[in-house]
């Protein structure tokens, strides 16, 4: 017997009036059951059911991320993609990129190993500036503190193992305070349920990966525990990585009170391989007759390693517990207390310096939330997050000592510094149901971010000892890393967002909504400054987004048309020589389409389409940056085709076609990179009600292309393509 997941227990608004009157009627224990009975016979079908090629109702999908209250997805005022379990099933990801680029919007540059850059409605985001463009999520609660982000955050997230994926694109900072500027990462974690299943993948490269879970229903307790484990040889030299991940779930239930701990661990062992340089052809690490912008054509040039001391080590636990009490009919109240741990140490091979970083953070915070169904016709949350986090890092550089282009990167240690952190966010929000049809929302946030840094080394632009740095020719000059004296830092920031959507009939609604994002600046762009930086001039990074979109289920298509325009502040990017620019303004806007038919009784179609520009709206001269130029890394088209078959009962297909555009690769617009096509073929067949056999063939057409290309330091840089490559497993449930 399954249990109920909490995360289903919340008061849902119907699609009637009437509805919305008897639940509110109901009490919140009736409501409780009637929702725990669905997600039970809902996860029931999903692990017994054949695979099949068959569809969810999108009048049927119930989600809380986007709003913190649950709610039906076709009355939900803005867009939330869900990638559900079946999906999760058929892809058996091992990097983030593998299931996420499913959704319409997303994009996931896979690096090497476990690193990876992602992309929600937006460019590519990299370098400093980029942490916290984006947030994490896991069952509502971030995976990083907010002023501490890291690009590759997508890595702690077990995606293979989730019971769904929602993914908000566009800002949300007025439900999740700071980093939701972009979009929303929130992975939702299986409730528990009586049984287990383990999973073995192989692969090329000497790949093993092995997953399980097991749990049992103990009455108004249950207890659950999943594992992943993935050894991986690397496809190019001295690439290899061990990941493992677990997550511990306790469950408690009675009439008034629901409380959920969980506990999730990760652990990274890599050896990272770097770019492969146009500037390195010839010069000891490769030879190539390619031109360098085709380099990552050359199929033996791609599986080199000119970076092999780079590596990555990191590890992190999370401890989080939601209580969830019914105070009466109409009101009720959720506090859910954690604790996490980061700790992280790399080389910076993308970098002349190639420093080793090491970095760490704890935090402790909570977030609470008071709900009250007012009304039949309204419904009022209001709630306050607090955290309060210690973080510390510093850079060494081991090479000697260089100066070049002006510039002076000086051996030993360039930061060293400790941040102490405290966020206090109070927030309000109302949904109002005027009519059968038309239904309104609204919520503002404000985030109070303070930050007390101390710098363990001497201030300024000079060496750790304090004495300067030297040129070419043996004179003192500026070092390039540049160290803030002591402060005591604060960033007040309100967001908003207002909403409505219109039932146009029981299937069809028109959304639309205007919200704001933000980012306080990350305490490595306060603190780890460049010598051509003002101390204390950056500000928080802002957006503003208006959107407007249709979706719903007619002659058996789901569907969802987005059209989006924002206007981004304070944007904070490196240019192509390395430096540091935080006061750009951008402009991003575009279209957005996703739908799913079934052709056929056993056969379905899902397509996803994203036409974007994104672009720079103020110019820097010395970056080569005009106004009207693309943002890098910003493909305007991406696309996405699935055909899903099932020629029998116990075995289903998946054909995938993957397309990304043409993109810059500077800000200059001087390099591009042309975009390429991917086949991508899935299989399963059950040999029983528990036994399944698994197969996965990658790149089909065995296309030559780059998972990432750039232009920087003067020489193209690239990360060659997985080559086809077969993945073959096993799955058994007990």
């Amino acid at each position: 017997m399954f249990r109920k997941s909490v995360n289903k227990i919340i008061p849902v608004f119907p699609l009637s009036m009437l509805a919305a009157t008897s639940l509110a009627a109901a009490t919140i224990a009736e409501a409780k059951a009637v929702e725990r009975d669905a997600a039970e016979t809902k996860i029931i079908k999903e692990d017994r059911a054949e695979l099949t090629a068959t569809k969810t109702d999108i009048s049927d999908v119930i989600v809380v991320t986007g709003t913190r209250q649950a709610e039906n997805l076709l009355t939900l005022t803005g867009n939330l993609a869900r990638i559900n379990r079946q999906d999760i099933q058929t892809v058996h990801s091992i990097y983030p990129s593998d299931l996420l680029n499913r959704a319409t919007g997303v994009y996931v540059q896979a690096n090497n190993g476990m690193e990876s850059l992602p992309s929600l409605r937006s460019p590519v985001v990299t370098g400093p500036g980029a942490g916290g463009a984006f947030l994490f999520l896991e069952d509502g609660i971030a995976t990083r503190a907010a002023g501490f982000a890291n690009n590759n955050g997508l890595s702690e997230l077990n995606l293979a193992q989730a019971q769904e994926v929602d993914i908000v694109r566009g800002p949300a900072s007025a439900i999740y305070g700071s980093n939701a500027v972009h979009g929303v990462v929130n992975v939702i974690s299986q409730a528990v349920r009586d049984g287990g299943d383990v999973t073995l993948l192989l692969g090329p490269n000497e790949h093993y990966q092995v997953q399980g879970s097991l749990g049992n229903d103990f009455g108004a307790h249950g207890l659950s525990i999943n594992t992943q484990l993935i050894d991986d040889g690397g496809y190019r030299d001295n690439s290899d990585f061990t990941s493992a991940k677990v997550g511990l779930r306790h469950e408690y239930s009675d009439e008034q009170d629901s409380i959920t701990t969980s506990v999730s661990g990760f652990v990274l062992d890599q050896n990272t391989a770097g770019f492969i340089a146009s500037g390195d052809n010839g010069e000891g690490c490769f030879e190539s007759t390619y031109a360098d912008d085709r380099l990552f054509k050359d199929t033996q040039a791609m599986e080199k390693n000119c970076e092999d001391d780079a590596y990555r080590k990191w590890s992190s636990i999370r401890v989080a517990s939601k209580w969830q009490r019914t105070l009466s009919d109409d009101r009720y109240f959720v506090l859910t207390p954690y604790v996490r741990t980061n700790d992280m140490e790399f080389r910076q091979h993308y970098l002349p310096s190639e420093a080793i970083e090491e970095n760490s953070h704890s935090s402790i915070g909570v977030t609470s939330s008071y709900h009250w169904q007012f009304d039949p016709s309204l419904a009022l949350v209001i709630g306050a997050d607090a955290e309060w986090t210690s973080g510390e890092l510093t850079e060494t550089q081991q090479k000697a000592s260089t100066f070049s282009f002006g510039k002076a990167r000086q051996q030993g240690v360039h930061y060293d510094y400790e941040v102490n952190a405290l966020t206090l966010a109070p927030y309000v929000q109302a949904d109002w149901r005027y009519s059968h049809a038309l239904r309104m929302s609204a919520s503002v946030r404000f985030d109070s971010t303070h930050y007390d840094y101390e710098n363990r080394l001497a201030d300024g632009t000079t060496q750790a000892d304090g004495s300067p740095c030297v040129n070419g020719n043996n004179e003192p000059v500026a070092c390039l890393y540049q160290r803030p004296a002591d402060s005591k830092d604060d960033f007040d920031n309100v967001s908003g967002k207002i909403g409505f959507n219109y039932l146009m009939n029981e299937s069809v609604a028109l959304f639309a909504d205007w919200s704001q994002g933000f980012r306080a600046p990350q305490t490595t762009d306060l603190y780890r400054i460049q010598n051509q930086q003002v101390v204390g001039q950056i500000e928080s990074e802002k957006m503003t987004s208006q959107e407007v979109g249709v979706r719903g289920l007619a002659h058996d298509m789901n569907f969802e048309l987005v059209a989006f325009y924002m206007t981004k502040d304070h944007f904070f990017f490196r240019d192509d020589d390395g430096l540091n620019v935080t006061d750009a303004e951008t402009s991003h806007k575009g279209v957005e389409v996703g739908m799913d038919y079934p052709l056929l009784s056993n056969v379905s179609i899902a397509v996803n389409y994203t036409y974007a520009i994104h672009q720079y709206e103020s110019e820097h001269a010395n970056s080569g940056v005009l106004k009207g130029n693309d943002v890098d890394t910003a493909p305007r088209q991406l696309g996405n085709i699935r055909l899903a078959w099932q020629p029998t009962k116990d075995s289903s297909l998946e054909l995938e076609w993957a397309h990304v555009g043409s993109y810059y690769l500077d800000p200059s617009n001087e390099h591009e990179y042309q975009g390429h096509n991917l086949l991508q073929l899935r299989g399963q067949f059950s040999l029983s009600d528990k036994v399944r056999l698994l197969a996965r063939l990658e790149n089909v057409l065995d296309e030559r292309y780059a998972s990432r290309a750039d232009y920087a330091f003067g020489s193209y840089r690239y990360f060659g393509g997985q080559p086809r490559a077969i993945h073959l497993g096993i799955e058994a449930r007990f």
